[in-house]
């Protein structure tokens, strides 16, 4: 099977890890701290704060800006369960707002009808490595005095007018699950400008305390107090140590996934039956996913063939609000958002990760193009 995403690792990743597991530390250790340092280095912002997954690191941001109960947070549907979630675990309600249906990111022109008095801020997911219009959603939060978070997990590389993604948004949330861009095996972290959010952060991810273990040992003390409701979110050192090695190559990363992602734009541009996402003109991709729109043939009936030629086709994604809790919880039925409903029943994610090779990239290609062209619908 050639799947839609996998991770990349090498002798390097696998020495830097070695090394920790010889070391003092395996858990909130100084490769913490040095990881922290070294994406908010890449990405130009002030603080970042590691945590143990992409949703840890929504939740973390959540917390941070004070989400409570009655409060709205506005979110696009067309993003994975854990953007909206992460809301309800701090007794906020999500309200959905539509997508542009050629780049399937928040649509900016329907955010404003949605804000109410209760609106606490906007979540804007840079969504399969295309960065927002990022101005535009200034403009609305600085309107209404609104918090912008980017959920950017797709997105790290991506530039949005010159200015990387996790530098663009009042709080930026990044995943290192395998697939994505670099790997901590799971992982997560939080990029602000904001000291007191990043403060908050850190006690929130280590239960609320104040200080963590390796803190106290360079203080000489055992004590500690907690000062508000956490989370066991914390990253191992043998995790950061592997993320420190991968962000080292994360340029390599892109590159090949730009290579792929062109590929696949020429041949598509050759076809009227698959359609891929648009690109706008003030955004550098970093191309998480790949993904096409189905024209022609049934979108089911592509997916099966592929799966059954081996090649591991993924859908991105039911819309959130479609999913039975929301449904039951929050009364989102179908209606809510027509373009995402409406995009969600052609969309097609294809093979796209560093270490694909020409051989298996052709593979999908033929494969695609013979679904494409044999008119079943």
């Amino acid at each position: 099977m050639i799947p839609y995403g996998k991770q990349y690792i090498d002798d390097d990743d696998i020495k830097a890890v070695v090394e920790v597991l010889k070391s003092d530390w395996l858990t909130t250790g100084p490769k913490v701290e040095e990881f922290e340092q070294a994406v908010a280095d890449y990405v130009g912002s002030k603080y970042a704060v590691a945590v143990n997954s992409g949703t840890a690191a929504l939740h973390c941001a959540m917390y941070a800006i004070g989400i409570g109960p009655g409060d709205e947070v506005i979110v696009p549907p067309m993003t994975f369960v854990a953007t909206a979630n992460c809301i309800v675990y701090q007794g906020g309600t999500p309200v959905f707002v539509d997508v542009e249906e050629d780049t399937l990111l928040i649509d900016p022109d329907k955010i404003e009808e949605k804000i109410t008095p209760k609106t606490k801020a906007i979540i804007a997911v840079d969504f399969a490595g295309q960065p927002c219009d990022y101005d535009r959603l200034r403009e609305i939060t600085n309107k209404h005095n609104l918090i912008l978070v980017a959920d950017s997990c797709h997105a790290l590389g991506a530039e949005y007018k010159g200015k990387k993604a996790g530098s663009l948004a009042d709080l930026s949330v990044f995943s290192f699950h395998p697939v994505k861009h670099i790997t901590t095996g799971e992982g997560g972290m939080i990029t602000t400008d904001d000291k007191v959010y990043a403060e908050r952060m850190k006690q929130f991810r280590s239960h609320g305390i104040a200080t963590d273990c390796r803190e106290r040992e360079k203080q000489g003390t055992w004590f500690y107090e907690m000062i508000d409701l956490g989370y066991n979110y914390r990253l191992t050192d043998l995790q950061c140590a592997l993320g420190l090695s991968q962000i080292k190559k994360i340029h390599f990363f892109l590159k090949k996934r730009r290579e792929f992602a062109d590929r696949y734009n020429k041949t598509f541009a050759n076809t009227d039956r698959a359609e891929p996402l648009t690109i706008h003109i003030h955004a550098l991709h970093a191309w998480h996913l790949y993904i096409i729109k189905i024209k022609g043939p049934d979108r089911n009936y592509v997916f099966q063939h592929l799966r059954e030629s081996g090649i591991g086709a993924n859908v991105h994604y039911i819309p959130v609000h479609l999913h039975p809790f929301y449904k039951n919880r929050f009364d989102t039925n179908l209606g809510l958002c027509p373009v995402a409903e409406k995009v969600y029943k052609e969309i097609i994610s294809l093979p796209l990760f560093p270490s694909l090779n020409i051989e298996d990239f052709k593979i999908v290609m033929d494969t695609v193009k013979e679904r494409l062209s044999s008119g079943h619908i």
